[in-house]
């Protein structure tokens, strides 16, 4: 159910998303034509994609696996029969003049995703994910005036995932979104990638006063990311809040957001589900689901995000947070229990994954699977902390080192930068003796009971030494001879 958030300007804001998800399939959902991304305007639009006399819909099976995969995953209904319906409206891009989707009765019914807002566990509903194909796209730009049409993506086969309006901010919106995103992509049925419109939502957005009935709503079509998203509803909430303190009527429409201006514009007055003519599809029988395929794919899916971070903190004692982050995605996932199984340190691994490899990779915008230190020499790295032969700081000299590509192993590099700890306990003992008759003003400061003239002898340790004396073993024969 929503959860209570700070008004805006003493209204409650209301979102819904829509979301496509482009399914990961070679084939259209009703043809055999390729769905890959990038390929010349109109090669991969095919007769049974345009709708063509003489031709019949044949539903891929692979589409239809990953909405179960899906349903399974939210904890939806999977439903053993639903009905494709036929969605006329007309468009350029539309070459059949009418979208197979489906209404009525969808494949995935209910359901819920789970996400963390701000450290506080938040949920919002599903109403339905139906299966429809894709329209083509209209190109603008380069035509003089013109727009081209390419009928590529006709057919691509979509998952349309609604929520119910149970979001009541812009960041609320965006945190679902996100898990959204991770778990159709963890579950291997959407690539994700936002850029080519593998998954894309249309945002629901309205206001009101705590208390009143839902306000008119208004439709943000094809936020293809994150950013945008966040900028298009707080631009929108503000607009509509205008509206009513002006004493001006908000219509139903469907808006386009301009992220140049940070503006949103109307596109079209909105259509309400009549307006579309839905019917069942004349070419397409009942979609049938047998219980015992449903259990096949259930039997075939990967452990859910949610489950693997209740086995981290169980198992490997990770606090809740750090069971979050190490299930990111299934690529981080697996890359966490390779560092921890290599170096029997499941804190420490999660410590390394959270800080010094997230902060690169952060940096480059790259993927964990584009790291260049592999999970099984972090594993070595993070032992040599353990036993002593590096410090913290060293270790990630040698981690910058090994990023760069500056050696082909930790202990190789800690030898070429001279970085390996002094453990010789007697050289170190001289060292302490030393700094002790150096600075007898901190240690007359120290006896007198100031904590931080002993960090102050620490620190001289740790200078005379040149950083390769153990911290903790300078500091335990600091305290010895102090008395």
């Amino acid at each position: 159910m929503p959860q209570a958030s700070p008004l805006v300007r003493g209204y409650e804001v209301v979102i819904g998303l829509e979301t496509h998800a482009q399914l990961s399939t070679r084939s259209k959902i009703f043809s055999g034509a390729s769905t890959a991304f990038g390929a010349a305007p109109n090669t991969q639009a095919c007769a049974v994609d345009l709708a063509l006399p003489g031709t019949l819909p044949v539903m891929n099976r692979g589409a239809v696996e990953r909405a179960i995969r899906f349903g399974l995953a939210v904890g939806a209904k999977v439903a053993p029969l639903s009905i494709f319906a036929r969605k006329n409206y007309f468009y350029p891009d539309l070459p059949k003049g009418y979208q197979i989707s489906q209404y009525e009765i969808p494949v995935v019914q209910g359901g819920r995703i789970e996400f963390l807002l701000d450290g506080v566990k938040r949920g919002v509903r599903l109403t339905r994910a139906h299966l429809e194909e894709d329209a083509g796209k209209s190109l603008h730009e380069d035509y003089h005036g013109a727009t081209g049409i390419d009928l590529n993506r006709a057919g691509t086969p979509l998952l349309e995932i609604v929520s119910e309006p149970d979001m009541r901010s812009s960041a609320e919106a965006v945190e679902y979104a996100r898990a959204l995103h991770a778990l159709v992509v963890w579950l291997g049925i959407c690539d994700g990638n936002m850029q080519e419109g593998s998954f894309r939502c249309d945002a629901n957005v309205s206001v009101r006063k705590p208390g009143e009935a839902l306000g008119t709503r208004r439709e943000i079509k094809n936020l293809n990311s994150f950013r945008f998203l966040q900028q298009a509803v707080d631009f929108e909430v503000q607009w509509q809040i205008d509206r009513v303190e002006d004493g001006l009527p908000i219509e139903q429409a469907t808006v386009l957001f301009n992220p140049d201006s940070g503006e949103t514009r109307a596109m079209r007055s909105k259509e309400d589900a009549h307006d579309y003519r839905y019917f069942p599809d004349p070419d397409l029988p009942p979609l049938v689901i047998a219980p015992q395929w449903v259990e096949d794919v259930r039997a075939a899916m990967p452990e859910l995000p949610a489950l693997m971070a209740e086995r981290f903190q169980r198992d490997d004692g990770l606090p809740a947070y750090d069971a979050a982050m190490m299930t990111q995605s299934l690529p981080t996932a697996r890359y966490y229990e390779a560092v921890r199984d290599a170096c029997g340190q499941p804190k420490l691994a999660a410590n390394w994954l959270m800080g010094e490899v997230a902060k690169r990779l952060n940096a480059e915008g790259a993927a964990i699977e584009a790291a260049p230190v592999g999970a099984a020499t972090l594993a070595a790295l993070i032992a040599r902390v353990v036993d002593g032969t590096v410090s913290n700081n060293g270790a990630r000299q040698v981690f910058d080192a090994l990023w760069q590509r500056e050696g082909d192993s930790v202990d190789a590099v800690i030898e070429a930068k001279g970085l390996r700890q002094m453990n010789d306990s007697g050289a170190l003992e001289a060292i302490v003796d030393e700094v002790l008759a150096a600075h007898p003003k901190s240690v007359d400061e120290y006896r007198a009971g100031k904590d931080k003239a002993f960090n102050a002898l620490v620190g001289q340790v740790m200078k005379a030494s040149k950083g390769k004396a153990n911290p903790a073993q300078a500091s335990e024969l600091l305290k010895k001879k102090l008395g």
